[in-house]
């Protein structure tokens, strides 16, 4: 075991591949723990093929879920940003389009969050409006939103969100959910939300718990001056949710 420089610890991952902090508070939200490996004396045969092992015939484990394969069946080394595998790593069929297809999250949307978009802002049901620039922190955990003030919404404390489009009513995409994020997938085959559609994302509203409060609050953002940049940073965020809610489903 080792340390970081701040105290955090560090411990060997399932895999023994990677050394990852004790204490998964520091995670990016989007991450997925790594998987317990099927252990060798449990597998025989290739779980995709049914192939028996031999001498010749060797098995592998899919990086990413965790199941043993023959070479055919899991010879694909693709990036997995997700589990902090800094190279490619060897990776089942399935779990390889997962992976690529998420890659377009990691190399566009998730530097459209970074770099943030400007958005008027309203505070719970107050009368009172800020022009404030969002984006998502370095460290992925937090919405930071900057004016004449600053405040921060931790995403593991989102409990809702509501994307808000041109031509369409408020609610229309409300999620109800007020205890976990699972209706963020409502959203994802949704035609209201595209970089190329005919409705173009106009707003959001977050319901979320701050910090050592039980109740919950909301705030509303809604498009200011380059509308363009913001409508690409809530198509982000939308793709955003699907992440977040996978992390905290496995």
């Amino acid at each position: 075991m080792s340390a970081l420089p701040d105290g955090k610890k560090l411990v060997r991952s399932p895999s023994g591949l990677r050394m990852v902090p004790e204490n998964g508070a520091f995670n990016s939200p989007f991450s997925l723990d790594e998987p317990q490996w099927v252990p060798d004396k449990e597998c025989q045969r290739c779980m995709q093929c049914d192939t028996k092992f031999d001498f010749i015939r060797r098995k592998h484990h899919c990086r990413r879920c965790g199941r043993c394969f023959c070479d055919k069946c899991c010879s694909k080394k693709v990036v997995l940003p997700r589990m902090c595998f800094v190279d490619p790593v060897r990776q089942c069929a399935e779990c390889c389009l997962l992976s690529q297809k998420e890659m377009e999250f990691y190399d566009k949307q998730l530097k459209v969050l970074l770099g943030g978009g400007a958005f008027v802002v309203t505070l719970g049901t107050s009368d009172k409006s800020e022009t404030m620039t969002c984006r998502l922190s370095n460290n992925h955990r937090y919405l930071f939103l900057d004016g004449e003030s600053h405040f921060e919404v931790e995403l593991s404390r989102i409990s809702s969100m509501q994307i808000l489009t041109d031509g369409t009513s408020p609610g229309a995409l409300l999620l109800h959910s007020e205890s976990d994020i699972h209706t963020y997938t409502s959203l994802l085959d949704s035609h209201y939300i595209s970089e190329g559609g005919t409705s173009r994302a106009s707003g959001m509203m977050l319901h979320y718990k701050p910090m050592g409060c039980q109740d919950s609050q909301h705030l509303r953002m809604e498009a200011v001056d380059d509308k363009k940049v913001a409508s690409l940073w809530l198509a982000a965020m939308h793709k955003a949710a699907k992440l977040l809610y996978e992390a905290r489903d496995q």
